[in-house]
């Protein structure tokens, strides 16, 4: 099997506390943790996880092949990083151009990651394992949460969608196609997402995709699924 190493970037926190491994040319595939060394570790340790997420995108024979991580950047994230372990800076690949090719392959990467946590909305329990992670939440309150949060973003590349609409499948759908195709659109016009804040659209695609996987993975990890008393 050829060696395929993975670019990770680290996103270090500007008091130190911590750090954020992302894999730039995977989306959604990112995770904190306190050093860098635990970081990558913990981002390894994702990978069986991420796997489910390029075979929906079927991209399992280039992921397939990863045998190790070569760090390609550190750059200075924000004082969100510190105290949530997420990304909230762009690095200098956040900020390159992309070719049309490269812009559908992560939309499709982003598409996965939807369709992953669609697919885990519908099999967990709705009612939760209780824990730090989320507090006591739901079930329905992470989705509705996950949803909201993205609502957000659409705005910054002119996609509006109600509440409403995204309770049904057809709304959700809808209102996704339209969240690609508007990316798309600011592509092809050299435009950021947002109005006051802008980001890069590789930041928005992957930001977007690992808020959508996170709450997949917090969902599979705390579902009571045959766990009842």
């Amino acid at each position: 099997m050829t060696n395929n190493p993975m670019r990770v970037t680290l996103e270090m926190g500007p008091k130190g506390k911590k750090v954020v491994a992302v894999a730039p040319d995977w989306p959604g595939l990112e995770r904190g943790a306190k050093t860098e060394e635990l970081a990558i570790e913990k981002l390894r340790a994702y990978m069986p996880r991420y796997a489910q997420v390029a075979r929906l995108a079927n991209m399992s024979a280039a992921f397939d092949t990863i045998q190790d991580f070569e760090v390609v950047e550190q750059y200075p994230g924000a004082g969100s990083t510190d105290f949530w372990g997420i990304s909230f800076a762009f690095s200098s690949i956040d900020q390159q151009d992309m070719s049309a090719n490269e812009l559908e392959s992560k939309l499709k990467l982003m598409q996965a990651c939807w369709a992953f946590f669609d697919n885990v909305r519908r099999r967990v329990s709705a009612e939760m394992k209780k824990g730090p992670r989320g507090g006591g939440r739901d079930r329905d309150h992470i989705v509705r949460h996950t949803l909201a949060a993205e609502q957000d973003w659409a705005k910054g590349v002119g996609v509006i969608a109600s509440d409403d609409v995204l309770l049904t499948d057809e709304g959700l759908k809808s209102y996704r196609d339209a969240y690609c195709q508007a990316i798309r659109n600011y592509h092809a016009q050299d435009k950021q997402a947002g109005s006051r804040s802008k980001w890069p659209l590789r930041f928005l695609i992957r930001h977007t995709a690992f808020h959508t996987l996170d709450h997949a993975w917090e969902m599979e990890d705390k579902d009571l699924t045959g766990k009842e008393s």
